[in-house]
């Protein structure tokens, strides 16, 4: 990772994007992602996406999608002594929530937070977790009248405060919002390859980064069908199995370290999971796989329903902790991502096709 690339990731690590308010975010992948593409657009909604043109007229369409949005919280209730209560954005994980710094977004700008944790010394509940109902924020007010001349009220996002980090060996990249921003970071740097080592693919391909996941894969879904691509390749992180009191024969044995995961299942088609794992044993590139018996719990579900179905799959990153503010991935799976659509993109034919044929 070179500065230009790290400058880019922290910024866009930084910026907080809960679902519903992702669109600070937008602009900084956006902009970074405009001098390797054609055109840069957005929806309704905030989904935005960047085209790499093919060389040929009337050539088919990949599409590869990352979600912008972050788990978060926003505010439900102020009460008379200028404590607040916060509704969940997404899968926020109330039994981690006491003693955290929040950042909200506020109409005059941020504003930090506490959520309170009462002393161990005096709490009757014991090691009994929190309900999201019972977390409560501590902005230094004494007044509801307080928080609002802060810029605060019912409906206010905000996010956990944490920023990236490095851990000891420089390779194990720490963060809240690594799901899925860090996917962003792989798509972007994916059009950064290709446009270094002269690539003009042979299909038109849509880089995307798709809002409103945390909530059922919305943005995905409403792209899908604005744009019909012909193929889809979904990047999103999935659950590194490697660290304590996980059972593998549950959940699979999937390691930080040993590359990108492939998944198998309905949702995912053969055929694009059959190009992916040649081109990565054609290339050295390490890869995992995972599998689903039903859906993937990821935008490939809403893409692969779009219009008369698109051919998709599920490409994911290793990471430990989800939906937590310590995610955690390894620097050396983002790069065989990025290595692999890479390959992938310059594979493909202009004749080719991902659809069943009898």
């Amino acid at each position: 990772m070179d500065n230009q690339s790290s400058d880019f990731l922290t910024d866009y690590l930084n910026t907080p994007a809960p679902t519903g308010y992702e669109m600070d975010a937008q602009r900084i992948w956006s902009e970074y992602i405009a001098p390797y593409t054609d055109e840069q657009q957005c929806d309704a909604y905030g989904s935005t996406w960047a085209v790499l043109r093919s060389k040929h007229k009337d050539a088919p369409t990949l599409m590869l999608d990352a979600h912008a949005d972050e788990i978060g919280f926003s505010i439900r209730h102020i009460d008379d002594n200028g404590f607040v209560r916060v509704e969940r954005l997404g899968g926020s994980d109330a039994a981690i929530g006491r003693g955290r710094r929040i950042r909200f977004i506020g109409t005059d700008g941020e504003v930090i937070g506490i959520t309170g944790n009462t002393a161990i010394h005096i709490r009757d509940d014991g090691d009994k977790a929190p309900k999201v109902w019972d977390l409560y924020v501590d902005l230094g007010c004494d007044s509801r009248e307080e928080v609002e001349a802060l810029g605060l009220r019912v409906g206010t996002p905000g996010v956990y405060c944490d920023g990236p980090l490095m851990l000891n060996d420089g390779r194990r990249l720490v963060c809240r919002a690594l799901d899925d921003r860090l996917c962003g970071y792989i798509i972007a740097e994916t059009a950064r390859a290709l446009k270094e080592q002269g690539v003009q693919p042979e299909w038109n391909i849509i880089f995307a980064n798709t809002v409103q996941e945390e909530i059922g894969c919305v943005g995905a879904g409403m792209l899908a069908f604005n744009l019909a691509p012909d193929a889809a390749i979904c990047l999103d992180v999935t659950h590194a199995t490697d660290s304590p009191g996980l059972d593998k024969g549950r959940y699979g044995d999937i390691r930080l370290g040993k590359g990108g995961c492939l998944c198998y299942g309905p949702a995912c088609h053969p055929n694009l999971n059959a190009r992916l794992e040649l081109l990565a044993d054609k290339e050295n590139i390490p890869m995992q796989r995972e599998t689903t018996g039903r859906s993937t719990g990821t935008n490939t579900d809403a893409i692969y329903r779009a219009r008369a179905g698109v051919p998709a799959t599920c490409f994911s990153l290793p990471l430990r902790y989800m939906h937590s503010p310590v995610e955690t991935a390894d620097l050396h799976d983002v790069q065989c991502c990025i290595e692999l659509l890479v390959a992938f993109i310059k594979s493909l034919k202009c004749s080719d096709s991902f659809h069943h044929r009898l």
